[in-house]
């Protein structure tokens, strides 16, 4: 079925609040949920509306009680088993539906796999806007000025869609300050079903039917997969390395300080540990509490996934190497010397 854009329902005065898609992991918000939320009340204090939280899948009812705790006004869920695995077509459209019945001013979701693919998809048919992997929002005469890095983070811009309505954008991880678990639960949890949102899945009865696609399988993550978005303490190896060698000494150290190992898109590409550990801007945005750079030269693509950390020490033999001048400690050196000297040094008992 064909569904057309159509602009005249989001008039800006008759718009109000935020609505942040809230996603699940293993039946609990994600993090990167948690963060947008606090960022979402936020907006929605500036913007003088509430903030929703919509809740799509099947058997979610202690994740929408959960999401009570992090001061969202109001949790739409939408329960059907058609929404127990991600569809994009049904997820698109049931998300639609609900935003034309809030009618928020602004809807937000993570840079997840799930909201890239969603999220276009929605402003398209509401006729809003959408930017991409934002890093920060401002509220200026109740329009979202919405900030995200361009040209590999060598520059910044601020988009302002001050004609449309619902204005959508999705959240770079790791750049927000995560909603904060309050001990009483507020706000009230508001139950909707695909039929009542007028949508079906195919060849059922009633309603827009869509989803031509269809869930086979979940395959899951190999064992010991590793996630950097989630690590407090990242070492991180490049092309400085010289070679796949470097990374077993690297996690040895990682292992030491009680982290996991990253790398820059150079050693990616090069073959030298797999793609799961890539960051920048062409990998993944990590905010952690100590990061170690070995043999990584500060390429602004490389910068702009990792600049955020708490704590950046850098290894490299070039003291002219750009990764000096973000670093809050730099040690000029082979890091075949000083890597294995830190890992003896905070191998030992406190």
């Amino acid at each position: 079925m064909e569904r057309m854009a159509d602009p005249t329902v989001w008039r800006p005065e008759e718009c109000s609040g935020v609505l942040v898609l809230a996603e699940l992991r293993h039946g609990a918000p994600a993090g990167v949920t948690l963060e947008v939320l606090g960022e979402g009340r936020r907006l929605a204090d500036a913007l003088g509306g509430p903030l929703h939280a919509a809740v799509l899948g099947s058997q979610t009812g202690a994740a929408a009680e959960e999401l009570r705790h992090y001061g969202v006004d109001k949790v739409h869920v939408v329960e059907d088993p058609a929404l127990a695995h991600f569809l994009n077509e049904i997820y698109c459209a049931a998300l639609a539906s609900l935003a034309r019945q809030i009618k928020p001013s602004v809807v937000l979701a993570g840079a997840t796999t799930l909201a890239r693919s969603v999220l276009p998809a929605v402003a398209a048919e509401l006729g809003g806007s959408f930017v991409a992997g934002c890093t920060a929002f401002a509220v200026e005469r109740k329009d979202l000025l919405q900030t995200r890095p361009d040209f590999g983070g060598a520059t910044f811009a601020c988009v302002r869609a001050a004609h449309h309505r619902p204005q959508i954008a999705t959240v770079r991880r790791r750049t927000m300050k995560p909603a904060e678990r309050r001990e009483i639960p507020a706000g009230e949890v508001i139950a909707h079903g695909l039929s009542s949102l007028r949508v079906a899945p195919e060849n059922a009865p009633g309603g827009a039917a869509v989803g031509r696609a269809r869930f086979l399988e979940s395959v899951k993550e190999l064992a010991g997969a590793v996630d950097v978005t989630e690590a407090d303490v990242i070492v991180a190896g490049g092309r400085g390395l010289g070679g796949p060698e470097g990374f077993p000494v690297l996690q040895e150290l990682a292992k030491a300080l009680g982290g996991v190992v990253g790398a820059s898109r150079a050693a990616v590409d090069a073959g030298w540990i797999s793609y799961a550990h890539q960051i920048g801007q062409t990998g993944k945005t990590v905010k952690p509490k100590l990061y170690v750079a070995c043999g990584i030269s500060g390429a602004i693509q490389h910068l702009v996934g990792m600049r955020a950390s708490d704590t950046i020490v850098a290894v490299n033999r070039d003291p002219e190497a750009p990764i000096f001048k973000t670093a809050t400690f730099g040690i000029v050196g082979d890091w075949r010397q000083i890597v294995p000297a830190l890992t003896r040094r905070f191998s030992q008992p406190a």
